[in-house]
């Protein structure tokens, strides 16, 4: 005892400040425990009284269970690492390396897209606007959205532009303007010469590549087109109507139907498949060879401003100025020239133009 006064004597300090410190720590401890008690019991469902004698219940409300019940109305949400944040839609041009086995078709599809407007903006790089005049290697610019892609020229106006560009639908200048991929100043619209800017819908004229195969037609009653394929007309006086009939046993597209950029269409047909007059005419041309991308092909004069052509024959059964009624066999369906596989390629042409066959066959 005595050593225990004489070290409390000799450290008074030091026991003095462990004192007060364990009072401090008890203090604090027992605040804590003391304000949680404090809140547990705040937080309890007070106690209803029971009702004196003569009086009736008061009701006792239950807590709703935890559902999607209209009780409990609420959410439910699975909980999911990422964010299904939706696509954004292209606003910029992308390249595109044609590949062997591609068509224009295909390579259309796979960007929602329509023909004319890949080639719209392909100008000098698809060789006569044709679409079957794909080749391994060339690179195409493919629009995010049908319309055409333009380079900005000195002088050049939102309006003159669309204007110049509203060949099949009407393009507005605020079209252009407010497309948000052309990151025009809304406050102060200007483009710079030489910049390429994107017109929505716009649509130019396609370079009329039907027209580097001559339009033969006899010289005689009065049939129109070009006076003559390779001197001398083919004097005729055969029997003619207007009612053209299927070309083939089948009218199924079988793929490019008509448009700007295709001025004939498709039919299915596999190779050696029976091709037919479609109405009674006379042979203007009956010629092998790649004819500029028609392969063998076989026209007919029908005397009445009618010509009918039928491309990619894999046979020839009809010679030049040679009479013809309708149905009579004048080939067989095949793949030569530029064709995507064995169909035949229709056309049927008025007075030197291109119109739509689907108007006219039966």
């Amino acid at each position: 005892m005595n050593k225990i006064l004489e070290f409390v004597k000799t450290n008074r300090f030091n026991v003095t400040a462990w004192g007060v410190t364990a009072l401090i720590v008890a203090a604090l401890l027992g605040s804590a425990f003391w304000w949680t008690q404090v809140r547990a019991a705040s937080n309890d469902t007070h106690p209803i009284p029971t009702a004196k004698p003569g009086q009736n219940q008061s009701p006792v409300g239950v807590p709703a269970p935890v559902t999607n019940s209209v009780a409990f109305p609420g959410i439910g949400r699975a909980l999911q690492l990422k964010t299904n944040a939706p696509d954004r839609p292209r606003m910029d041009p992308v390249k595109y390396t044609v590949s062997r086995g591609d068509a224009m078709y295909s390579i259309a599809k796979q960007f929602n897209l329509k023909v004319d407007s890949i080639i719209y903006s392909n100008k000098g790089v698809i060789k006569y606007d044709n679409p079957q005049f794909l080749t391994p290697g060339l690179e195409l610019l493919i629009p995010p959205v049908d319309g055409m892609y333009y380079t900005w020229k000195d002088g050049d106006t939102f309006e003159s532009v669309a204007a110049k560009f509203s060949v099949l639908t009407k393009v507005k200048p605020e079209d252009v303007i407010n497309f948000p991929g052309n990151n025009i100043d809304l406050t102060n619209p200007q483009v710079k010469p030489g910049t390429m800017i994107f017109i929505p819908g716009g649509s130019r004229t396609l370079f009329d590549w039907s027209q580097l195969m001559p339009t033969v037609s006899r010289v005689n009653n009065g049939s129109t087109g070009t006076s003559d394929f390779g001197g001398g007309g083919c004097s005729s006086g055969g029997p003619v109507d207007n009612t053209f009939h299927s070309p083939t046993n089948s009218l199924a597209i079988s793929g490019y139907d008509y448009s700007p950029s295709h001025l004939g269409i498709d039919l299915a047909a596999t190779e050696g498949t029976p091709i037919y007059a479609a109405a009674a005419g006379i042979v203007t041309m009956a010629q092998g060879g790649d004819n500029y991308g028609y392969g063998n092909v076989v026209q007919i004069d029908h005397g009445n401003g009618f010509i009918t052509l039928y491309a990619h024959l894999s046979q020839i059964n009809v010679q030049r100025c040679e009479i013809v009624g309708a149905g009579t066999l004048i080939g067989l369906a095949g793949n030569t020239g530029h064709a995507e596989g064995a169909h035949l390629h229709f056309e049927i042409r008025i007075g030197g133009s291109n119109v739509n066959p689907h108007d006219y066959l039966q």
